[in-house]
């Protein structure tokens, strides 16, 4: 490639990732929309497999900066280029993984309390904290988005312990792969 080409290639993808600062939840003019698929950017999904490679460029020619090792494990796409896509993951790491090791399926990790408090967030029978508690979850878990209202989250949670899945509401401030506010069909 001419140098020309890489600089133009290198500023697309640069400005691809600025133009995702605003999240796709607002659904208004404002909202970048991916030059390959058309969707959202900034937007969530979930790794696929149980192993990802995360890499340091668009292509299998650049170095891996980390191995994801956690099929459905959430991530937001930031930018896209060619059959990739630029993702962040809840701790903030980005780089870039192949379209195909991505899902659509939405998934969430429930967040630690504000101050770091790592107290069991409780998992409600219903979407109000009057009704009774199905389970209380760790920082860290992972579970299926399957609604949102803006306020709280319908999610379906393994959970070994109980031989089998747990659903439940928790507060949408409690989750990473959803967007404040956003709502989820």
């Amino acid at each position: 490639m001419r140098a020309p080409a890489l600089l133009l290639t290198l500023a697309t993808l640069l400005s691809a990732g600025a133009a995702a600062a605003a999240p796709a939840s607002g659904a208004g003019p404002d909202v970048a929309l991916g030059p390959v698929t058309k969707l959202p950017l900034p937007r969530y999904a979930s790794l696929k497999t149980d192993r990802v490679n995360l890499r340091e460029g668009p292509s299998k020619d650049h170095r891996t900066l980390w191995v994801f090792q956690r099929a459905g494990l959430p991530v937001e796409i930031v930018a896209e280029f060619e059959t990739w896509r630029r993702i962040r993951d809840s701790e903030g790491t980005e780089g870039w993984v192949l379209h195909s090791l991505l899902s659509g399926r939405r998934t969430s990790i429930v967040t630690a309390g504000k101050g770091g408090d790592k107290a069991p967030v409780p998992l409600y029978a219903k979407a109000e904290e009057a009704s009774g508690e199905e389970a209380r979850l760790q920082a860290g878990v992972i579970g299926s988005v399957k609604t949102c209202t803006g306020a709280w989250c319908r999610i379906i949670v393994a959970l070994p312990q109980r031989r089998g899945d747990v659903d439940g509401y928790i507060r949408q401030d409690r989750l990473w792969g959803v967007y404040p506010n956003e709502k989820v069909e």
